[in-house]
């Protein structure tokens, strides 16, 4: 797959590339965001959640970045290397072709890997191209200074705790606190330059053409024999298989936590509020990724994230909010305080750019849920759970017995007040009937009695109270007369028949009220008001589950009318933000776990029906 950033003139005049015009690198712990213009603009060491060093797609002037594009105007396209999370970016110029590989080498799986290194290797294809790079990190989302030394080939940045090494088969020279080289390569010769975090045992490394070569080599292997695992055969395989691999890159090797995105504060909408930080581990979304893999035959993913869970969630920790708190750290923390970077312009001038988040201490009763099918899941499909995961769940499912009627915050953390929203009901449901099945199947100790009225009265509540005669649909809370997309779970989730006539009804009033050519909004703020100012644009996974649930419901035509439609919204890479403008922009954090897990999961039920 290849595309576009037509005329991007090399390095200089650049503010901002939009959120789509970029490609995905990691090594399981954190990632890079590389523009189509050849610009690292996003870059947090060594973790996810670490401040950032590059962050010039929240601030053009403040954030810092790593610029590596020709000199010369050029023509840009951008792919991954097949089946890997290698990224190339060529540049088309009058004289000829160059080409910036990146990648971060994944060190192993464990813990101990302390080098966080990262790979830009230059090639000229054809003729001889003339490039230019500009290295300036701004450690701490561009709060803290930092002191430059070039010594040699190598460029050390030292700011406090933090410090990177730059080695480089260029020259370089400095530029206050920055470096800079122009350089010029003719067909076949290479440049390689290596980024490293150093610091105790880790000290500045040589990267030279040779070990370029053979990183690249590995990484290249690795990912293709991860890859390999997969059970996909169908006709979308080129997408599901991205999705997949960008799945993994969410995943965090040391702890097996999945993050919601690997970005903060990327606008839900230019110039709006609605701006948060997703770098954390949302047991909704999390619970889904597992479902995911698991349908594609990752269960050493699946197996890691309960191992995550079993570490660091276990009832009885949470607050006010229950024993489980919505989201929590990738090293298992459930302290996450939201601040704002008052100094950073935001993305186009998208303020406020926030870390940490507050909606870690809402209550949101749709996560046990979530959590319990992925268990459920996990135990049908991977392997038995233990018994002390056993214990934890029947201690969230009692809780849930207790406390699923009451109003809370809703699967969209609204800060709008709390409400008693049908799809938090639902997966009350969900949670006590999945319980339900494992002690079922395996004969495990249960109050079942307790469990079967609990599950039962939910089902009757929401059947009664959820359904509105005047909409002839299910509705967003009990009382209310507006629609909200994420009951397009309730035949996914197995609550309802996918035609029976109440769903199909529903069905209607959904593409009605919410649907704008494939694209699904999750609600009208106007209608129903979130607590936060300005619009939104539709959700993609609202889009993905509104595909599913036409397949089951026998619409197979629109479904598969509707996916392809949904595939055209896709970045050059097949990569999705969480939510696409009313012109066809990516908008919100990129590249968002919950659509791609709902891609691969309506590319599934399209195929079976299509037989």
């Amino acid at each position: 797959m290849g595309v576009t950033a037509e005329d991007s003139g090399g390095a200089g005049g650049r503010r901002y590339v939009p959120i789509a015009e970029h490609g995905l690198i990691g090594d399981l712990r954190s990632v890079a965001l590389v523009g189509t213009d050849g610009t690292i603009d996003w870059y947090c060491c060594p973790a996810f959640d670490a401040p950032s060093v590059f962050a010039s797609i929240l601030d053009a002037e403040r954030g810092g970045c790593f610029e590596l594009a020709a000199s010369v105007p050029a023509r840009t396209k951008q792919f991954y290397f097949p089946d890997t999370n290698v990224l190339i970016t060529r540049f088309y110029t009058e004289d000829g072709l160059g080409e910036v590989q990146d990648f971060m080498p994944v060190d192993g799986e464990s813990s101990e890997a302390e080098r966080h290194r990262l790979i830009r290797r230059v090639v000229c294809v054809r003729g001889s191209v003339p490039f230019r790079t500009r290295v300036a990190p701004r450690f701490d989302y561009g709060t803290r200074p930092h002191t430059v030394r070039l010594t040699g080939e190598v460029a050390l940045f030292e700011s406090g705790d933090v410090s990177l090494a730059l080695t480089a088969t260029v020259p370089l020279e400095a530029d206050g606190s920055d470096v800079r080289g122009d350089f010029k390569l003719s067909e076949g010769e290479t440049a390689v330059f290596a980024l490293d975090k150093v610091g105790g045992e880790v000290t500045p490394r040589h990267c030279a053409h040779t070990e370029a070569e053979e990183q690249f080599a590995a990484t290249v292997a690795y990912w293709r024999r991860w890859l390999a695992g997969s059970r996909y055969k169908g006709r979308w395989r080129e997408m599901v298989h991205r999705s997949a691999l960008t799945l993994k890159l969410l995943t965090y090797a040391p702890t097996g936590a999945i993050v919601a995105a690997p970005t903060t504060s990327l606008p839900e909408n230019l110039g709006g509020e609605r701006n948060w930080d997703y770098r954390y581990v949302w047991v909704r979304d999390a619970a889904f990724c597992v479902y995911a893999l698991l349908r594609l035959g990752f269960s050493g993913e699946a197996e890691a994230f309960m191992r995550f869970v079993s570490r660091h969630i276990s009832p009885g920790d949470g607050a006010h909010s229950g024993p489980l708190q919505i989201m929590y750290g990738i090293d298992g923390r459930t302290d996450l305080p939201e601040r704002e970077l008052d100094h950073l312009e935001g993305h186009h001038g998208s303020a406020p750019v926030r870390v940490g988040n507050a909606a870690a201490d809402q209550l949101q009763l749709d996560i046990y849920g979530a959590l319990i099918d992925s268990i459920y899941l996990y135990d049908k499909w991977a392997q038995p759970i233990s018994s002390d995961q056993w214990d934890d769940v029947c201690a969230l499912v009692d809780w849930v017995c207790t406390h699923w009627d009451q109003p809370d915050e809703g699967i969209w953390e609204t800060r709008g007040g709390r409400k008693n929203f049908l799809y938090s009901r639902l997966m009350c449901w969900v949670a006590v009937e999945r319980a339900i099945r494992m002690a079922n199947r395996r004969g495990l100790p249960a109050d079942l009695p307790r469990w079967r009225e609990c599950r039962d009265t939910v089902y009757r509540r929401i059947m009664s109270r959820g359904w509105s005669e005047e909409r002839r649909a299910f509705v967003q809370y009990e009382g209310a007369d507006v629609l909200d997309a994420s009951v397009l779970m309730m035949p996914l989730a197995k609550f309802i028949a996918p035609r029976d006539p109440k769903w199909l009804s529903t069905l209607d009033a959904l593409t009605e009220d919410l649907v704008s050519d494939s694209l699904v909004y999750r609600y009208d703020p106007r209608s129903s008001p979130d607590g936060l100012r300005g619009d939104e644009g539709t959700f993609s996974i609202c889009s993905f589950w509104y595909v599913e649930a036409m397949v089951h419901a026998g619409r197979i035509d629109d479904a598969r009318l509707a996916f392809e439609k949904m595939l055209t919204y896709a970045n050059h890479l097949g990569l999705y933000a969480e939510e696409i403008s009313h012109t066809g922009q990516q908008q919100g954090n990129f590249p968002q776990a919950f659509t791609h897990l709902a891609l691969i999961s309506a590319a599934f039920s399209l195929d079976r029906a299509l037989g």
